[in-house]
């Protein structure tokens, strides 16, 4: 077998030598990427044998959790650092300081946030140089989330990045991408990922990534979502505090920050400025935003070198560690406000009675200094478009960034829904999320809200495991089209143990994004409710010859419209089957198949609901 020269990394992703490198005694702390010259970045035995290592000399200041399995059966670890061995949330809430939750290796090609928090633990716990990070906040953080893909190790998982020499891959041990599957939650890691975090409620969250996209002079780049789906108040303090904060310490760290991840609109031509993007809540970030919570999306500039990713990572979790302990006390009253402003979603209308499920650009900019690269632009005989090819020569530019932001779908919630308790498995999401839910004691007939839907497609190529109602990602991804859903009251008849997700509580954002059909990652949309839109009753042609005939004569508007039809859609006209399907789909009888007929329930009040 073909090896690497230096440290012994095998071509075929085993480290062969390494761990007698990290076999350290005495004083010497380095991180194994530290040993390395971030040259390689450990496997995940190599990572917890340093981890053990810390917590044994920390003074009781560290401990490790298992909170899960992988989908292969691996478990899933999360490290604490409290300066006073307190490792209760319950607790820890009460003493007045705030937790920041850290996740790392979703991606499991992009590392960086591991060794950077492995670094950043030692200096707190270890060498001390950090400690005072700990006086009014909580580290806790994933060292490795996506653990399945992280020992798919191959110095060829990503062609897009600079180092280390052997490193992970993108999807989990079924190739599902993680951070799509917060709000459907397939994968077992995400179910346990959200057990954890609503076991330690964290103040603040982040998520650590490498970016993929354009070359530019920023090692560091960061996003923490302030629009007009955040409570007000944390919005307010995110831009005017933490932000601004953040980007000043990086920058004088010596490294280059953006406030803002980098998203072209046109990726062969960076004149044309930065784009908008959404954040709905199949990601970590998006998710955050219903959970209440700041979030912030960490991503590292792939072509930099991996010691100047992995410090920008530690400059960033520093600053923000010190901004957290800073404002610890506003910032649990800011998180505090969120929560009770959610609970009262159902209660009352909002100000303009509308609750934002999607945002979109409203076509504002903002001039932004653009630190890139000066490029070339040809016309590429072997992809047939632009390509564009880039120095390493400055090129800072003040080009216009999309910052204006709309509401482009909202919805009036209702007081809560009630889920025939048959559609198990989108209860069972529910549950996953820890949304508070109760039981029908008895069959109940109420007029309620309920939604009629038709014109549905689906993508043709499945996106994460499925096939939505939504354009995926990627080469060939045909976009699904969500059709229409028109909302209707009617007398609806639910049977005992059905479903009744109230919105007086503190995750009515998570029920409301899971249960109104068009928010941009529900149940409907992912695919749960597809039944729905199966017709499972048909008539016979020679049965509906008869049938068409009779409703004619006993109706002349009838008649008269599918003649017109008939003279003027030769398609329809051509089709014996389409013309048989005009009456069926006009008789009692489809009517009755209730078909595009959303089972789930808009309550308008929860008087006299019984339930418990």
């Amino acid at each position: 077998m073909n090896r690497m020269v230096g440290l012994g990394i095998c071509v075929s992703g085993m480290v062969c030598g390494l761990p007698a490198l990290l076999a350290q005694t005495g004083g010497d702390w380095r991180t194994p990427a530290e040993v390395a010259d971030y040259r390689t970045t450990p496997d995940y035995a190599e990572t917890m044998a340093y981890l053990d290592r810390v917590v044994a000399e920390s003074a009781g200041q560290v401990k490790v959790e298992e909170f899960g399995r992988t989908g292969e059966g691996r478990p899933l670890r999360v490290v604490i650092a409290s300066k006073d061995g307190v490792f209760d949330p319950a607790k820890i809430h009460a003493s007045g300081r705030v937790i920041l939750l850290v996740q790392n290796s979703i991606h499991a090609g992009e590392m960086d946030g591991k060794d950077a928090c492995l670094a950043l633990l030692r200096d707190i716990v270890i060498t001390k140089s950090r400690a005072a990070l700990l006086d009014h906040a909580v580290l806790v953080f994933i060292p490795v989330y996506n653990i399945d893909g992280h020992e798919r190790r191959s110095p060829y998982n990503r062609i897009n990045q600079n180092g280390p020499e052997v490193i992970g891959w993108r999807g989990n041990g079924t190739n599902l991408n993680l951070n799509r599957d917060y709000m459907k939650a397939d994968a077992p890691e995400a179910r346990a990922l959200l057990k954890l975090l609503h076991r330690w409620m964290p103040d603040f969250f982040v998520d650590d990534h490498v970016t993929d996209g354009a070359d530019y002079q920023y090692d560091v780049t960061f996003a923490i979502d302030a629009g007009p789906d955040v409570a007000p108040g944390t919005a307010q303090w995110i831009r005017e505090s933490v932000t601004p904060e953040l980007e000043r310490q990086v920058d004088a760290a010596g490294h280059v920050a953006s406030p803002s991840t980098i998203n072209l609109r046109d990726d062969t031509d960076p004149a044309q400025g930065l784009a908008f993007s959404d954040n709905p809540p199949r990601f970590s970030t998006g998710q955050m935003i219903l959970e209440n919570r700041p979030g912030m999306l960490v991503e590292l500039h792939m072509l930099k070198e991996y010691k100047s990713r992995v410090t920008g990572n530690y400059e960033l979790l520093r600053a923000l560690l010190e901004v957290m302990n800073r404002d610890a006390a506003k910032l649990i009253a800011l998180n505090a406000r969120a929560d009770a402003e959610a609970a009262q979603l159902g209660a009352h209308p909002l100000g303009n009675g509308k609750f934002p499920l999607r945002l979109e650009w409203n076509g504002e900019t903002t001039p932004f200094l653009f630190r890139g690269y000066k490029y070339t632009r040809e016309l590429s005989a072997v992809s047939g478009s632009m390509w564009v090819k880039y120095s390493h020569e400055p090129w800072n530019r003040t080009l216009p960034m999309a910052t204006g932001v709309k509401v482009a779908l909202s919805t009036t919630p209702p007081a809560g829904y009630v889920i025939p308790q048959a559609w198990t498995r989108v209860i069972d999401v529910l549950a996953a999320h820890d949304v508070r839910m109760e039981r029908l004691t008895g069959d109940w007939t109420r007029t309620v809200e309920r939604y009629r839907c038709s014109g549905m497609e689906w993508q043709g190529p499945p996106f994460e495991g499925r096939h939505p109602m939504f354009a995926g990602e990627g080469a060939g991804a045909e976009p699904g089209k969500f059709g229409q859903c028109s909302l209707t009251t009617e007398q609806v008849t639910y049977l005992a143990g059905s479903v009744v997700v109230a919105l007086n509580q503190r995750l009515s954002k998570v029920a409301i994004h899971w249960l109104e059909p068009e928010a941009p990652d529900s149940a409907m949309r992912w695919g749960f409710f597809d039944s729905i839109f199966e017709q499972k009753e048909y008539g016979e042609g020679y049965v509906m010859e008869r049938v068409a005939r009779e409703m004619m004569e006993k109706d002349p508007a009838l008649k008269a419209e599918f003649e017109r039809r008939v003279m003027s859609d030769a398609r329809f006209a051509a089709s014996p089957e389409a013309r048989l399907a005009f009456f069926y789909e006009r008789s009692p009888y489809f009517q009755e198949n209730r078909v595009g007929v959303y089972p789930v329930g808009r309550l308008l009040s929860l008087d006299g609901v019984p339930m418990k």
